[in-house]
């Protein structure tokens, strides 16, 4: 399928790793350009030798204003398509196992830089009547995870803003959409195994191969499978798709949702 974004430009969160990088090179694949941000700049050399035509770069952390007054201004120069909203999820734990402070941190690594960069960017988008936004969320928002409490209420939160904000633009040609990411071979889901591990008191190994029986594909997915569905979402074929949770993994969340 032609996705027809060649002509396009997307901003891509935490595009060093993971998802992130995957989506980006999925979209430079497609022929679209992309604005790859990321906290440390040297990550992303390889992508931006690869694709340096369509590739431009920001280095910063994304809880930071000055990173975000970055992309927003890099939002207004040139073409402006859509935008990935990415990072790191915040620690494991019970909530009996957190205090204040992880609350404070998990709200400006899940949620607050998102919403600030969302009502910076979607007016752009709403005012020349296109535009993608998506959020790459977790599974933990359908179904919640109890080693994970900080994911389960920050990124429910997300999705709460991300539907609000899609029926308030869909009419202006501006979708809203979120994924919902199971267990996948990437950086991320490792200090889930290995906290599975520790509280099993089983290796890693171990860990990781009962986590896989109970997805029913029997694996977990790649970021490039990920990445293929994010860049059909960013795409103009998905234009009559927006204020969704679409979950991209193997089966896992038993509800009929899922």
């Amino acid at each position: 399928m032609n996705l027809k974004i060649s002509e396009h430009r997307f901003i891509v969160c935490g595009a060093s790793s993971g998802f992130g990088l995957a989506t980006a090179k999925q979209l430079l694949i497609e022929g679209a350009r992309v604005v790859a941000v990321a906290r440390r700049g040297d990550r992303l050399q390889e992508l931006y030798e690869s694709f340096k035509d369509q590739v431009e770069l920001i280095e910063g952390s994304l809880i930071y204003s000055e990173t975000l007054e970055k992309i927003e201004k890099a939002a207004k120069q040139g073409p402006f398509h859509g935008v990935v909203f990415n990072a790191g999820g915040p620690p494991t734990g019970t909530p009996l196992q957190t205090d204040m402070k992880d609350w404070d941190s998990a709200w400006q690594l899940v949620m607050r830089w998102k919403i600030d960069l969302a009502l910076k960017l979607a007016p752009i988008l709403r005012e020349k009547g296109y535009g993608r936004l998506l959020f790459i969320e977790s599974q933990t928002v359908k179904q919640p995870l109890p080693s994970l409490v900080l994911s389960n209420a920050f990124r429910a939160g997300i999705a709460g803003f991300a539907k609000s904000l899609a029926l308030e633009i869909a009419k202006d040609g501006v979708t809203v959409n979120l994924m919902a990411p199971g267990s996948h071979e990437t950086p991320a889901i490792e200090r889930v195994i290995k906290n599975n591990s520790q509280t099993m008191g089983v290796s890693y190994e171990k860990a990781k191969e009962d986590l896989e029986a109970k997805i029913p594909v029997g694996r977990m997915g790649t970021a490039e499978e990920f990445a293929s569905l994010a860049a059909w979402l960013l795409s103009p074929h998905s234009s009559y798709v927006t204020g969704q949770t679409i979950s991209h993994d193997g089966g896992v969340v038993a509800g009929l949702f899922g």
